[in-house]
């Protein structure tokens, strides 16, 4: 299987960019310890403090799904339901 990477973006509703910082960096450390995490590193855009980016890079699409059904995931996705305006995830395959 090859690996891919993944984009995913979360700009935070107004007055909820502190609760989606804290939330989303609350998974690092669990998802550095998934089997198949090559890659997962979070960030906040510096032109748009509302919007916060995951960089990810996987084993494999296998690894991701497991990543995707994993109890934090789920408990994350939950706890910031109304606090993100726009979600976005890019799953993306290396070209170069």
């Amino acid at each position: 299987m090859s690996e891919i990477a993944v984009v995913a973006i979360s700009v935070a509703k107004p007055g909820h960019e502190e609760q989606l910082r804290e939330a989303a960096e609350g998974l690092v450390g669990p998802t550095r310890n998934e089997q198949g995490t090559l890659q997962y590193d979070f960030h906040r855009d510096v032109q748009e403090p509302r919007r916060f980016v995951f960089i990810e890079r996987w084993e494999s699409q296998d690894a991701l799904a497991a990543h995707a059904k994993s109890a934090h995931i789920a408990a994350y996705k939950q706890a910031v339901a109304d606090w993100v305006e726009h979600p976005e995830i890019r799953v993306v395959s290396k070209i170069a």
